[in-house]
């Protein structure tokens, strides 16, 4: 290392080199590139240190109240004790408890202040033990710091909020009010996001509204189709409007990474989960339930990702979201989530547990709502075992009376699939064989709405057919399978009616060696589709399940995703950038006709906009289908004028051809003749260019090829 001088000792080596420091610059002076001539900068050691991240306010801080009032000796003790409750939920920061004391009777006040090292500990900390026992006499009241100062801040003299004058905002279901009946869809292709009608009748999408970095992940429709959401590293947000989309609400919620909307649209869900302080711990995950309209937090849920993760399938942190599941129907009361042992349901009137408690279900792996009514069914798996076996429960909310039960034995899986309308129950159930060294699978479907719910037992022809598909027709009586085994399984197709028995299900058809692995549904039924994704190509069949024939068949190849359009008019098929090759969407019809296709680079989302249900009367309805001669009326004669335009457009575009056909014969006659005096020349004055004008000659050549001499002997 270089030895340091003072200035004194440079100033004494520049005198006795009669060097004058004055008229240098030592500005020029350059050293080499990532040389320090061995001498370490004051500052060096900042490069290696991690960049600090500080927030603002107070965040980390929360304030224990309700503490025991304690002399001098007691402090110690005191402090250990709320020392270890604390540090238990996250690390506390050196010399981050504080416990003021009386300065005249030198006794404890009552509270504390606890420093963590993020604002998510002490948030959590507040969530954990704000109502903690400590005692009979002592029950902890937990505040975050920063809402004590909020709360000092509040005017002593209440003040009357400002009115503000009633100013109508758009009409958010005016895209329902088109003219043309068209519906609406979203995509996201590279930073570009777009709402486009479908205009199946012009062969093409028209546009809505475009724009760039919308969204930092993805979108989302509300299940009405009322909002469009959008997600950001701030949080959420919902759009809406007539011919624009402006931004009608935000939702604070940093790092936000999935969204759910209830069934009514009045709440959003948003969930995040952040790195622990601790390696040894889980993610922390916190969960927002806001109010559509106003943005504000009805109830928030804060833990670590090992408390949302009971019965979960391994998404977010090892998390099955939705973690909360609403029950059916637009009114949006209640909602549920399940735990170890237990299944928690809460009301959105008071957003507490009913009854104040959950309802206590040994070992419950899973559960689903009914579409339409408050119904739950819980699937518990076998204990002890198997001396107890598993078990399908129905329990009527808010009463969490069960209304039918059906044990299950030597069960190895179970999925539950609800028919839309609520009336029946298919319970797909994975059960050992005999030997427990292989499975088959068979069905419990439940009849919901008729009297004490009688179970029906499917199983297939081949018991050891692989399911590989189940749906059912949506608002119909119907259902479709899958099964067997790959590249060509078979797919049957059921009814929940035999003839005039209503009671007892009835098999339809089965169609063998089908290159298949989804069923899609239309949404007015009758027609599904039988799609083979991904590994089958693309292969699509459009079936007419009234029928019972085929419609079309089709491939659109590497197809990754298949989406009816509300009506069930149309259906689209898309290749999202799961594959870098012929990234984009084929809009079809119902039965299977190619109507137009859109080709985009880094394609990642088509959304078809929702459509709220009908106000007519399934009477109604009814009526309509009857008399559809009469209402189609208009639309035929609509459709027959937008024919004729798109003939006349044919007709321009043929001429627009042919004219430029025309030009071209004319340029190049012109050329011809310019080039003719050339041409002649190259003929040796030959002037016709035409062929037939001359006569063919043959003409015969000698040509000497090669010369030898040979001496030939006479002997």
């Amino acid at each position: 290392m270089a030895e340091v001088m003072s200035m004194d000792d440079i100033r004494a080596t520049a005198a006795r080199l009669n060097v004058d420091l004055t008229s240098l610059d030592l500005d020029s002076i350059r050293i080499p590139p990532d040389e320090d001539l061995g001498i370490v900068s004051d500052d060096e050691d900042l490069k290696d240190e991690d960049s600090l991240e500080f927030e603002e306010g107070f965040g980390n801080i929360i304030v224990v109240d309700n503490l025991p009032v304690v002399v001098k000796e007691k402090f110690e003790k005191l402090e250990g004790v709320v020392r270890k409750i604390y540090s238990q939920i996250g690390l506390i920061k050196e010399d981050g408890l504080w416990m003021p004391v009386d300065p005249d009777t030198q006794k404890t006040l009552g509270y504390c202040f606890i420093e963590y090292n993020t604002s998510q500990e002490a948030e959590l900390a507040k969530e954990k033990t704000n109502g903690y026992k400590l005692d009979r006499s002592h029950i902890f009241a937990v505040s975050m710091f920063d809402d004590i100062e909020k709360f000092l801040k509040v005017p002593e003299e209440w003040a009357p909020p400002e009115r503000k004058p009633y100013a109508p905002g758009e009409n958010l279901q005016k895209w329902l009010t088109d003219e043309k009946a068209r519906d609406q869809f979203v995509i996201r292709a590279g930073s570009d996001t777009e709402v486009l009608w479908n205009d199946a009748r012009q062969s093409k999408p028209d546009p809505v509204y475009k724009r760039s970095y919308w969204t930092e992940s993805f979108v989302q429709w509300s299940p009405l189709g009322t909002y469009l959401a959008t997600v950001h590293r701030q949080g959420a947000a919902v759009w809406g409007g007539a011919t624009t989309f402006n931004r009608l609400m935000r939702y604070a919620h940093p790092q936000v990474k999935l969204i759910d909307f209830s069934p009514g649209e009045r709440f959003l869900v948003t969930y995040s989960s952040h790195e622990p302080s601790n390696p040894r711990d889980t993610h922390r995950v916190v969960i927002n339930i806001f109010d559509v309209r106003t943005g504000k937090v009805m109830r928030d849920f804060k833990g670590s990702a090992d408390e949302f993760a009971v019965g979960g399938t391994g998404g977010v942190s090892g998390i099955s979201w939705p973690v909360f599941r609403w029950s059916g129907g637009k009114e949006d009361k209640y909602f549920a989530r399940i735990g170890k042992n237990v299944v928690s349901v809460y009301e959105t009137e008071t957003f507490t547990l009913i009854d104040k408690k959950s309802i206590k279900v040994e070992n419950v792996m899973d559960f689903s709502w009914s579409p339409t009514d408050p119904i739950l069914a819980l699937f518990v798996p076998e204990l002890g075992g198997g001396n107890q076996p598993a078990r399908v429960s129905l329990v009527q909310i808010p009463g969490k009376e069960e209304l039918r039960q059906k044990n299950l034995f030597s069960v190895s899986d179970c999925k539950m699939y609800w028919q839309s309308n609520g009336e029946y129950l298919a319970v797909k159930v994975d059960r050992y064989t005999k030997t427990k060294k292989s499975t088959y699978t068979g069905f419990e479907l439940f009849r919901i709405k008729e009297r004490d719910i009688p179970i029906e037992v499917l199983e297939l022809e081949n018991k050891n057919d692989k399911i590989i598909a189940f749906a059912w027709e949506p608002k119909g009586h119907r259902f479709a399978i899958i099964h067997g085994d790959n590249p060509r399984p078979d797919v049957s197709f059921y009814s929940m009616r035999s003839g005039t028995n209503t009671g007892r299900f009835s098999k339809l058809t089965t169609l063998k060696g089908k290159q298949a692995n989804a069923l899609f549904w239309s949404p007015g039924g009758r027609f599904v589709i039988l799609a083979g994704l991904k590994g089958f190509n693309g292969q699509l069949e459009f079936y007419n399940v009234d029928e019972l024939e085929t419609m079309a068949q089709a491939e659109h190849f590497m197809a990754t995703d298949v989406e009816w359009d509300p009506t069930g008019r149309y259906v689209v098929t898309a290749v999202t950038s799961v594959h870098e090759m012929e990234n984009g969407f084929n809009v079809w019809s119902f039965n299977g006709k190619l109507l137009y296709r859109i080709l985009k680079d880094h394609f990642f989302q088509f959304l078809w906009r929702p459509r709220p249900p009908s106000f007519l009367s399934a009477e109604k309805e009814d009526e309509i289908a009857k008399n559809l001669k009469r209402y189609s009326k208009k639309y035929e004669a609509e459709d027959q004028d937008v024919s004729m335009l798109l003939s006349e457009q044919d007709r321009e575009k043929r001429k627009m051809l042919k004219e430029e056909w025309e030009r071209y014969i004319s340029e190049w006659k012109r050329l011809h003749e310019e080039e003719k005096l050339e041409r002649q020349n190259l003929r040796d004055g030959e002037a016709s260019d035409e062929e037939e004008e001359y006569e063919a000659k043959e003409v015969e050549i000698e040509e000497l090829l090669d010369v030898s001499e040979e001496v030939i002997s006479f002997d």
